[in-house]
């Protein structure tokens, strides 16, 4: 019998026990042994739940507990999940989390205790849910070069997005819909101003290159900003509007965003709708592979969180490519304002032949697309730096009241 302990009771954590009891048949195959939960860490008491009598308040009751072999935690956020971590490696109990804070945020140095003391740090869950993308870059593509990975990482903007699109509705009502179907906060900043894709798109630029970067070398935007004129110039250009999380190796380190992009038709990610996530990783040798799925909820969530318990319980973490990561050095980011894009700008408040001739003064070529609204100038760039086109535009007459970047 393998004994763990749940650290958070909330959404995740407790699908992960029910889980544990449902599937026991097929955790049990795969362990070669049974899996019980011993203990249930939270605050709170729950008088009501089957599992009443594994509630313990005092975390020391696992860390003491010798029997207790794996920690799994689901608390999320920063403190206490970092002591409690560090405390179980420390213990030598293996640590299995969907907590993608404290991964972007601590992840090297909890890996490197995990390492001193003979244990495992697994994080499939902290990325896209239950679609099994990590575990597949660190085996099936161990062997190659990850040079980019794009992706949807975000179920809550992009359904806001794609209500936007097929509803018509401003990004307030969708907003607000996504609210009261659950797919949003209360408090919704973390999505939609780029912090949870931020801390994604950081964890996979870690796994293909072994380095975490500091969340202040990402360039992040908010998608709050997003309007119904937007959605329908991208529909016009031929894509559709998605908040990216972009990491790409350059020839001087990486460049690495997450941002409202318009993706064309032809790629994949443009036909993700809805609370869905969709990753497009390349790789040298591989080429491009995309992944899709249900990026978020209690059971695609605890269902990685249990692929990482089986992994670790039966061992089969190593052989995996499962490296520790280091903390980027200074210039492993490149300077997002030397990245080059090819960008939307829609202006008004001044006359469209004034705005065109400046705009391809300071801009060179561009395309002018057809269908463009009474009282708006639009147009298109090249490829261009950012910093050109972030100076392009402070000197353009009349009021700029759209930059959205195309993805490559």
């Amino acid at each position: 019998m393998k004994e763990i302990a749940v650290i958070g009771f909330g959404v995740v954590g407790g699908g992960v026990v029910s889980l544990i009891d449902e599937n026991a048949s097929y955790i049990r195959e795969a362990v070669g042994e049974d899996v019980s939960v011993k203990y249930i860490l939270d605050l709170r008491d729950f008088p009501d739940s089957p599992y009443a009598d594994r509630v313990v308040h005092d975390a020391e009751v696992i860390f003491s507990d010798p029997a207790v072999s794996l920690v799994v935690e689901t608390m999320g956020g920063v403190h206490p999940a970092l002591e409690f971590s560090s405390k179980a490696l420390a213990c030598g109990k293996h640590v299995v989390t969907s907590n993608k804070e404290l991964v972007a945020k601590h992840g090297a140095e909890l890996m490197a205790l995990a390492k001193e003391h003979g244990a495992a740090y697994l994080y499939e869950a902290s990325v896209g849910g239950g679609i099994p993308l990590i575990r597949s870059m660190r085996t099936s593509l161990a062997g190659d070069r990850i040079d980019c990975v794009n992706g949807i990482l975000n179920g809550t903007t992009n359904y806001i997005l794609t209500r936007m699109r097929d509803g018509g509705i401003s990004f307030e009502e969708a907003l607000a819909e996504a609210q009261e179907l659950g797919y949003a906060e209360k408090n919704p900043a973390a999505d939609i101003h780029g912090l949870d894709a931020q801390r994604k798109i950081m964890i996979l630029c870690a796994v293909a290159t072994g380095y975490i970067v500091d969340e202040s070398n990402v360039y992040t935007e908010t998608m709050s900003k997003i309007t119904v004129a937007d959605i329908e110039a991208a529909r016009r250009l031929g894509g559709a509007v998605r908040l990216i999380g972009s990491f790409r190796r350059e020839e001087k380190g990486v460049a690495i965003s997450v941002c409202p992009r318009i993706v064309p038709a032809g790629n994949p990610l443009s036909d993700i709708n809805d609370v869905y996530n969709g990753m497009s990783v390349a790789s040298r040798l591989t080429g491009d592979v995309l992944y899709y799925g249900r990026g978020a909820g209690r059971y695609p969530t605890a269902g990685a969180v249990i692929s990482d318990v089986i992994s670790a319980l039966n061992g089969s973490y190593q052989r995996e490519s499962n490296r520790t990561w280091e903390i980027a050095p200074a210039d492993f980011v490149c300077d997002f304002a030397e990245s080059r894009s090819r960008v939307y700008i829609r202006v008004s408040d001044a006359p469209r032949g004034e705005i065109l001739d400046s705009a391809s003064l300071l801009l060179g070529d561009l395309e002018v697309p057809a269908g463009t609204p009474e009282g708006k100038t639009e147009f298109v760039t090249g490829m261009l730096p950012e910093k050109q086109i972030a100076e392009a535009i402070r000197s353009l007459p009349g009021t700029v009241e759209s930059v959205l970047r195309f993805l490559a």
